[in-house]
């Protein structure tokens, strides 16, 4: 008759080692702290760009107003062209500057200073197509 014993090391191979555990959260912490500051930046990147998109539809906006009124809206309210929820949340679209002789236009974007993209500046277009600060567009 034989008796079914088992082996003393197959209790040990069953599961990991404290070493193996700390290795394995080791590697997981150095991934992450790689990939978070890029995903961090690509967000930013991704909400300046919805934010120059919309500059650049109140600009055309602004042009076709002057067209049809010899003079540029004074409020983004009558460029009819609604701000989206993904611009708002970040950045806060002040009312077009206007000066009457010749007739200009300046607008901006100013960063919430609580987002994320607070350190990101102010970003401007003007009538003639300007666009600032140069190192952001």
């Amino acid at each position: 008759m034989t008796l079914n014993r088992t082996s003393p090391h197959s209790a040990l191979a069953r599961g990991f080692t404290l070493i193996e555990l700390l290795v394995v959260v080791a590697i997981v912490g150095i991934i992450a702290a790689i990939a978070y500051p890029s995903y961090v930046n690509y967000l930013i990147k991704g909400s300046r760009a919805a934010a120059q998109s919309y500059l650049l539809d109140l600009s055309l906006a602004q042009q076709q107003y002057l067209a049809d009124n010899r003079t540029y809206a004074d409020t983004l309210a009558k460029l009819n062209v609604p701000q989206p929820s993904n611009v708002s949340d970040i950045y806060t679209v002040a009312d077009p500057v206007i000066t009457a002789s010749p007739p200009t236009f300046s607008m901006s974007a100013v960063p919430r200073t609580t987002k994320r993209n607070k350190d990101d500046g102010t970003l401007t277009i003007t009538h003639t197509g300007a666009k600032s600060p140069a190192g952001k567009w």
